[in-house]
């Protein structure tokens, strides 16, 4: 065949008959193995080191940088086979695809969300524990606490009160139902007298004397009605909404003082054991969180402290407000007083639902 493979060639060394190399064989390799390399790669810094053949120093062949001119004439030495010329030239290219290739991108760069996930539900487990063991001690009478004397009176005050407000509420509730009730009766009770009065002649005006006695209460009812329902209405949102507002700072204020407490204990167990290469980082890291946890304790605190303050001020206003309604009120409908009745009403701008009328549209409202 006109072309052989790679791995005749390697395998047959053409000599002459006196038993030397052939030189015009090897300058053709040579010429092949300059065509083979890549243009980039210079022959000054390639070695290539024949082994296996009979011969008692090994071959190499070095040559200047390729500059597509005639290979000069080599020394009389083994030539390596076409098969390491090839490699030669693979690892060429090899390396030249390495140098083009794009940034290296590290590991730890890469942000892992399930890492993250997990290392958030470790910080949560140590913080729990930590609380939980402060709490235990706490009640076991172990662990110290932190106390804020006038702000733990001023919050047992709130709590105290908001237990009495709830129970006033319920009760205007409750007196708000029945005195509906009532005011009902007393409508049907009117109708009841009128429709006697039509129809007997002896009793007509005894039944119509009643019969106007029982609405004129109906709509005294009504109107003391609207006042009962707006203090009501009042006294809930303080107790429901302003107070229990307060009530949920006072909650993490709490939560913030056993996290404080708890990181306290720790850093002072550490403080009284060894200091040494292992416990030192230990106590720096507790000194840090016991520091963040302090911050935080002294931020709720006065949060706390504020909103106490305005607490106490509108509960104040709102409350004297209602009370002189209520009292009112209550007193103008017993005492039958009609006129004042409604200019209490107007007093604090309650304006009544007149019954069997529908709410307007929002089109009549526009």
């Amino acid at each position: 065949m006109a072309q052989e493979s790679p791995k005749n060639s390697a395998a047959e060394i053409p000599v002459t008959s006196n038993g030397e190399l052939d030189e015009s064989h090897e300058h053709g390799f040579n010429k092949d193995l300059k065509r083979s390399l890549p243009a980039g790669l210079g022959l000054s810094e390639t070695q290539i080191t024949s082994h296996g053949f009979d011969s008692t120093k090994d071959g190499a062949v070095e040559a200047g940088t390729f500059q597509g001119s005639p290979a000069p004439p080599l020394p009389s030495v083994m030539s390596p086979s076409r098969v390491a010329a090839s490699q030669l030239a693979q690892q060429g290219s090899g390396q030249r695809a390495q140098t083009k290739s794009g940034p290296v991108i590290l590991a730890d760069e890469i942000k892992n969300p399930a890492m993250e996930k997990l290392e958030l539900v470790r910080k949560w487990s140590l913080n729990t524990y930590k609380c939980t063991r402060q709490i235990i001690s706490e009640k076991l009478g172990r662990g110290s606490r932190t106390v804020d004397l006038e702000l733990e009176a001023q919050i047992d005050i709130l709590r105290d009160n908001k237990k009495k407000y709830e129970n006033i509420l319920k009760l205007a509730q409750t007196l708000s139902t029945q005195l509906f009730q009532m005011v009902h009766t007393q409508r049907q009770l009117g109708d009841a007298f009128a429709d006697l009065s039509l129809k007997s002649l002896e009793l007509h005006e005894e039944f119509g004397y009643n019969a106007d006695t029982q609405k004129l209460l109906a709509k005294n009812g009504e109107t003391l009605l609207g006042a009962i329902n707006f203090f009501i209405a009042s006294v809930n949102t303080l107790v429901n909404k302003t107070i229990e507002d307060t009530l949920m700072t006072v909650k993490q204020y709490e939560s913030a003082r056993i996290e404080y407490d708890a990181y306290r204990t720790d850093l002072e167990e550490l403080n009284l054991g060894p200091r040494d290469a292992n416990t030192l980082p230990k106590i720096e890291q507790s000194q840090q969180l016991f520091q963040a946890h302090k911050e935080k304790y002294d931020k709720m605190r006065s949060d706390v402290s504020i909103k106490l303050k305005f607490l106490e001020e509108n509960k104040v206003k709102v409350l004297h407000n209602q009370l002189v309604l209520f009292h009112n009120a209550i007193a103008a409908y017993f005492a039958g007083n009609q006129k004042q009745l409604e200019q209490t009403l107007k007093q604090f701008h309650i304006k009544l639902k007149t019954p069997g009328v529908d709410a307007p549209s929002w089109l009549e409202e526009q």
